[in-house]
């Protein structure tokens, strides 16, 4: 049998993240070929990952990746399994790994299972489940993405939870570069006001009509006249976009402007946001 130095087990352990005992097995049993032992882990991994597939993964955090200079970002939910291992370093290295995929892959993904299949951006010779399994056998927990958004052109801008809970991505697009810190103040707002849409366009028409119909019923039981009840309507519908539609939100730092007017003034325009809740549907 091979001597296994200590600086191999080391250097398996920097490759793998593995623990320095399964870094040692896995030489000894590999008769010291770094390759092998580096296989012999992920075999072990992918084995943990499979017996741990059915529990149940109500935690988890979001994560958010933006590259500026080639205009991409991601966001996605990472779940597991217990609250405590949602704090735990490396879980939220593997979520930022994740979402830095996410962002960067050259097509993005279609549904959860065609991201795993994808080849891992920054280690094309392992799958994007490989790299979670990699943290499954050394955490020992079940993991798993729950979905995931990539946005490309434009300008981006994000928030994230301190706890992980919940994280806002804002894709914005203007001729000028725009203020971070004011993104991230519209992210927070985003996280905050939970509007249903970046404009009354995105809304779907029928919900839309459902609005007025109950605004029209709501004027017409105040027994006013006609036209009174109708502009009441009209009030009642504003008051509802206002509450509901980002652009026409107060934002929620200066009530005295909407989030629209901020953008405008910076010479900006909202083209999507995406707010992700741990274990909303």
């Amino acid at each position: 049998m091979s001597t296994i130095s200590a600086a191999d087990v080391m250097k398996l352990r920097n490759r793998t993240n593995a623990p320095m005992m399964d870094c040692k097995a896995a030489l000894e049993q590999a008769g010291g070929d770094m390759e092998k032992a580096i296989q012999i882990i992920r075999e072990k991994n992918a084995k943990i990952q499979v017996a741990k597939a059915d529990r149940e993964v109500a935690e988890g955090r979001i994560a958010v990746f933006i590259d500026p200079e080639k205009a991409v970002a991601g966001i996605v939910e990472m779940r597991c399994e217990s609250a405590p291992v949602a704090k735990n370093e490396g879980f939220i290295e593997l979520c930022n790994a994740i979402a830095r995929h996410v962002a960067l892959a050259p097509s993005p993904a279609t549904d959860v299972a065609a991201l795993l299949a994808q080849p891992f951006v920054d280690d094309p010779k392992r799958t994007v489940n490989d790299r979670i399994a990699e943290t499954v056998g050394l955490i020992r927990e079940n993991m798993k993405p729950a979905r995931f958004v990539q946005l490309r052109g434009g300008q981006f801008g994000s928030y994230v939870h301190h706890d992980g809970s919940v994280g806002v991505l804002l894709q914005v697009e203007g001729t000028a570069p725009a203020d971070t810190r004011m993104l991230r103040d519209i992210c927070m707002h985003i996280t905050a006001k939970q509007p249903i849409a970046a404009t009354r366009e995105e809304i779907d028409p029928a919900v839309v009509e459902k609005e007025k119909e109950i605004a029209k019923s709501q004027a017409a039981a105040t027994g006013k006249p006609a036209n009174v009840a109708e502009k009441i309507a009209e009030g009642k519908l504003k008051t509802w976009f206002a509450e509901n539609v980002l652009v026409e939100q107060p934002f929620v730092k200066d009530e005295s402007k909407t989030v629209g007017d901020m953008l405008k003034a910076a010479g900006l325009t909202v083209k999507r946001f995406v707010r992700f809740k741990v274990g909303e549907k």
